[in-house]
């Protein structure tokens, strides 16, 4: 079993994104023998239950959590750390998605650092890194009083060295 543990899967709950059942991708990553996976929907909590019925099954650590996609800054992924954490980001959904049409899931950066407490975070940067990031990551750090990470993702184009130096 390697200590590795993807942070950002996606299920078929994530619809145009990801293309798995919660089931197949914790079978998945069992077989690959992964410590541990979180399964970070988008904007949504569906597919944890399925998720930790497969993980009990597979004997393998599961994190719960959604990636928040919200209107005013860069998304992030919220990982709530006890069951207070996971009953505010719950709240935190259902706010948002009460706050638009039907499918959809509208959040302010605001509405995130409100429900922070008990969750920890983990910025998502951009393809291309520019300035604007550095200073979007500065709100989210000063905004959400909770702890704040960083997500470093290879993209295999041949300047992976040079954008995971400038991450860091």
């Amino acid at each position: 079993m390697t200590a590795y543990a993807e942070l950002q899967i996606t299920s078929n709950f994530s619809f145009l994104r990801g293309g798995s059942h919660p089931y197949e991708l914790i079978g998945q990553a069992a077989a690959l023998g992964l410590a541990g996976v979180a399964i970070a929907d988008r904007n949504t909590l569906a597919g944890v239950v399925r998720a930790h019925v497969a993980a009990k099954e597979h004997n393998i650590r599961l994190a719960v959590g959604a990636r928040l996609d919200v209107t005013d800054a860069p998304g992030v992924l919220c990982l709530p750390c006890n069951r207070a954490g996971y009953a505010r980001l719950s709240r935190l959904i259902t706010k948002g998605r009460r706050a638009a049409p039907k499918g959809e899931c509208r959040l302010t950066r605001a509405d995130v650092c409100e429900a922070a407490e008990d969750n920890l975070f983990i910025a998502i940067p951009p393809v291309v890194l520019d300035g604007a990031y550095e200073a979007e990551l500065a709100l989210w750090r000063d905004g959400l009083q909770a702890p704040l990470y960083l997500a470093a993702t290879h993209y295999y184009r041949g300047d992976d060295a040079k954008r995971l130096a400038d991450l860091i």
